[in-house]
């Protein structure tokens, strides 16, 4: 989750050759002034970038069409990757159940649930799923999700210990602590970045904590999954790229992510300030990427349907202006749920 500025219980809520995704589009393809809102949906993606699909992308370093990957933003943090006919899933959270976050009055107690309905309706057969962190609205749907499909899970010892108290098979699960570079064969390359959870303007956040074995009963309530520890990924579709950097939470371990140069940055949104430099101090890390992709900025609480609602605490186009001025000739997608992207992150097309 990130973090909260309001709430005691809120939580977290120049060219250049070597960049080629820069060249030949606008920089930040969202509509400004009221698109932004706090309550009003963001223009689909599909009319806001519709120009930016006039010529093919290449890789950055590679004379390559990047054309191997194609993505859809799952909402909160969440993506679905799709390289060939093979499908990697990001945090996955699409239930999406009132807790009283969004409107002042957030329960811990809340219980946790799943519709495999809507979650099915949008995953297709993935056959590896990374989680970052093991906060509800990360690693909810994950057990529907593994036991269903059989696909592999990545992600913390915290999040192993809750998967296999739910259900599912620990065969499954790959526990990682970050610096791994995992290659799963055909082309994709996942390399875990140890990470932080961002925090409110107390510098703290919901459910800390990790797990060194399975707790005594099943997790019941959105507080009985703890964070766990955070992680990132960098994943490469194809030997020559694209690569992105996916983010679960507003916060980096600054010396984790340097040299990493991902073609594609996923970046949380902050909801304050806590974290010292945040936009400046990662873009400045990773190298200035082709593109910026803000999320966790949704309301998570409203279903996956039309185009998303802002969370009434994320300042977004403050964090898309300190993106312009940190990293100039970095393009900025603010993506949309019902929109198939290129591996450029150009749209290609609506979701079926």
């Amino acid at each position: 989750m990130t973090q909260d500025t309001r709430a005691t219980d809120r939580t977290d809520r120049a060219d250049r050759p070597d960049a080629p995704f820069r060249r030949g589009f606008d920089r930040r393809t969202v509509l400004r002034g009221a698109a932004l809102g706090a309550a009003s949906p963001l223009i689909p993606a599909t009319a806001a970038v519709a120009t930016a699909t006039a010529a093919p992308a290449t890789v950055r370093g590679s004379d390559r069409a990047a054309g191997s990957a194609s993505w859809r933003w799952l909402g909160t943090a969440g993506w679905r990757i799709d390289v060939g006919d093979r499908t990697v899933l990001f945090d996955p959270y699409l239930t999406r159940f009132p807790t009283g976050l969004f409107d002042g009055a957030f329960d811990p107690g809340t219980r946790l649930r799943t519709r495999p309905e809507v979650v099915d309706a949008h995953i297709g057969r993935p056959e590896l799923v990374l989680v970052s962190h093991s906060h509800w609205d990360h690693l909810g749907d994950v057990p529907h999700i593994a036991r269903t499909t059989g696909a592999r899970v990545v992600g913390t010892e915290t999040t192993y210990h809750l998967l296999v108290s739910l259900g599912v098979d620990p065969g499954q699960i790959s526990v990682v602590k970050g610096g791994e570079v995992l290659d799963f064969g055909g082309g994709i390359t996942v390399e875990v970045v140890p990470s932080l959870h961002s925090r409110n303007k107390k510098c703290a956040y919901f459910a800390p904590g990790t797990l060194n074995a399975p707790p005594v009963t099943a997790p019941e309530t959105i507080s009985d999954l703890p964070e766990g520890d955070t992680l990132a990924f960098q994943v490469t579709a194809g030997g020559s790229g694209p690569s992105a950097f996916l983010m679960g939470a507003s916060d980096f371990s600054e010396r984790a992510v340097r040299g990493l140069r991902p073609d594609l940055a996923m970046i949380a949104v902050p909801a304050g300030t806590a974290t010292h430099r945040y936009v400046p101090r990662l873009l400045r890390a990773l190298d200035s990427p082709g593109v910026v992709v803000p999320v966790h900025w949704d309301n998570f609480e409203v279903p996956l349907s039309g185009s998303p609602v802002r969370d009434p605490s994320m300042d977004l186009e403050a964090f898309l202006t300190q993106v312009e001025k940190a990293s100039p000739a970095t393009r900025i997608v603010v993506p949309d749920y019902r929109t198939v992207y290129d591996a450029a992150m150009c749209p290609g097309g609506s979701h079926r």
